[in-house]
């Protein structure tokens, strides 16, 4: 890369690296990892595409504002530990995040070299991956002295790991409790193999063990305590809510309870955290079909339709409302699925389920649609088309149009719930109660794990703030030394 009165310039004659995946035909049959990820040799070229913005608009398009520059500049340097601790300054996620995060629309969407379609973006997301896949590179994290609070996060997902993470790293005592048998939320019963191996999760979970984070598994909260007890007699001085939204949304139409009609969440829960793939080996059953049909257009409807055809479908089908170009899942996704041989049905909605002679669902009817006018989303209104009805044969049916807030959040109790369940916070994540923080999917809906991430950092600051002043967070003793200076801890529930 040429240096021009000191600073970099890019080498504007670089097309962008092209991912490095497997052959579809061949991944498509197991849950081998799609992307191989970019090699030194990859990495370097691309890392000589990035401008080294004065006002890097990447940054800005970051949930967690990441320096995406300055971990460019050291890949291309060479000094890969030191460009992996530049992203964890903001992220300890770079593996996981690097993997899943849209960065269609978020860094990569920003970033000024493909702006107005004049040249592709950098791949800011293959590059924070490379970096990400080589932990054993990175520093050992500086944590501060235990300050005495103790903190307790609901849910494991990627908002709980990182609001976990930087209360850790900032002296708390963080106990995490998770409903499940192992840690991850979405990340290991949602995401599955061949997107997010489940060893990558596991390497970041065992880090926040090292960094001193407790985990409680099978602990439903809201049964085996709620906020109150919490904060009473189990003595936690504040508590981090995400529990996520992983109520499914119906979709109210006849035939929805047939046997071999699953909700998206189920189907892949039993594939990705149950391993079903491997029945009866291992005993959790469930239907490998061999016409598959999924409705919605979402990444969780990718993930779903792309694990029937690694299940055994031999057609395999995403049925959705609309057109591939209103489809909010990441292109890359449909890209992939596509070329795995995932059929693309677009513009039906189902009517009814219908069983055959051995009570299962057998087909499904659909309803021909066609746009109309842009709704509040802003994007054109599917409408129905009349008398234009299709039957479709399925064996499996999975609904994958959305989901709801989880219902345990009622259940753990002290906050203000929004009419539909979801918890009402601000944008640092306060409740109505002065000592329960809450963000992610339980907050917002279902968004994306960089954005749960981000409300688990901006949660974790805002903790850090309400108990620790910088110059006392240092001791066991802070507790003593806010009284012995008059300060009023947070009123208690």
């Amino acid at each position: 890369m040429p240096v021009v009165k000191g600073r970099w310039i890019a080498d504007m004659k670089i097309d962008r690296v092209a991912d490095n995946e497997e052959p579809a035909e061949e991944r498509a049959r197991d849950f081998r990892p799609v992307d191989r990820g970019f090699t030194a040799e990859m990495a370097h070229t691309e890392s000589e595409r990035c401008l080294r913005c004065k006002r890097p608009l990447c940054v800005e398009g970051c949930p967690v504002n990441i320096n995406i520059p300055a971990f460019i500049e050291k890949i291309y340097e060479g000094k890969y530990g030191e460009g992996l601790d530049i992203i964890h300054e903001s992220s300890l996620l770079p593996a996981i995040c690097g993997r899943v995060c849209p960065q269609e629309t978020q860094c990569e969407g920003r970033c000024v070299r493909g702006r107005g379609g004049r040249a592709k973006p950098v791949a800011i997301g293959q590059l924070e991956r490379f970096l990400g896949d080589m932990p054993e590179l990175a520093s050992a994290p500086v944590t501060k002295p235990k300050n005495g609070y103790k903190v307790a996060v609901i849910g494991s997902g990627p908002s709980g790991i990182a609001c976990a993470g930087e209360l850790a790293r900032s002296g708390f005592d963080v106990t995490i409790f998770e409903a499940f048998p192992t840690a991850g939320g979405v990340l290991v019963y949602g995401i599955p193999e061949f997107r997010l191996p489940k060893k990558i999760v596991k390497h970041e979970i065992d880090g926040l063990k090292a960094l001193g984070v407790h985990f409680e598994y099978n602990s439903v909260m809201g049964r085996l305590a709620n906020a109150e007890e919490l904060l009473g007699e189990k003595g936690f001085d504040a508590l981090y809510v995400a529990t996520g939204a992983g109520l499914p949304k119906f979709l109210n139409i006849p035939g929805e309870n047939l046997p071999n009609v699953f909700f998206a969440n189920e189907y892949l829960t039993r594939a990705n955290l149950m391993r079903a793939n491997n029945f009866p080996v291992v005993d959790t059953p469930t239907k490998h079909g061999k016409n598959v049909v999924v409705f919605g257009g979402g990444n969780v409807a990718m993930d779903a339709v792309r694990t029937a055809k690694r299940l055994g479908a031999e057609h395999a089908i995403i049925a959705y409302r609309r057109t591939e170009d209103e489809m909010p899942a990441r292109k890359a996704e449909l890209h992939h699925a596509k070329a795995e041989g995932v059929e693309v049905m677009p513009l039906v909605a189902p009517l009814e389920f219908i069983a055959g002679e051995d009570g299962k669902v057998c087909s499904v009817r659909v309803q021909k649609m066609q746009l109309g006018e842009p709704d509040d989303s802003g994007r054109r209104r599917p409408v129905p088309i009349d008398g234009a009805v299709e039957v479709i044969p399925c064996d499996v049916a999975i609904s994958a149009i959305g989901t709801n807030a989880n219902p345990f959040a009622k259940l753990i109790g002290g906050m203000t719930l929004n009419k539909w369940g979801y918890i009402e916070a601000d944008e640092n994540g306060r409740t109505s109660n002065p000592r329960i923080w809450a963000g992610g999917d339980i907050v917002t809906g279902a968004a994306t794990v960089i954005l749960a991430m981000g409300a688990g950092k901006k949660a974790a600051a805002s903790i850090i703030e309400t108990f620790c002043d910088s110059d006392e967070a240092t001791s066991d003793g802070a507790k003593v030394q806010k009284e012995q200076k008059g300060q009023k801890e947070p009123a208690r529930a």
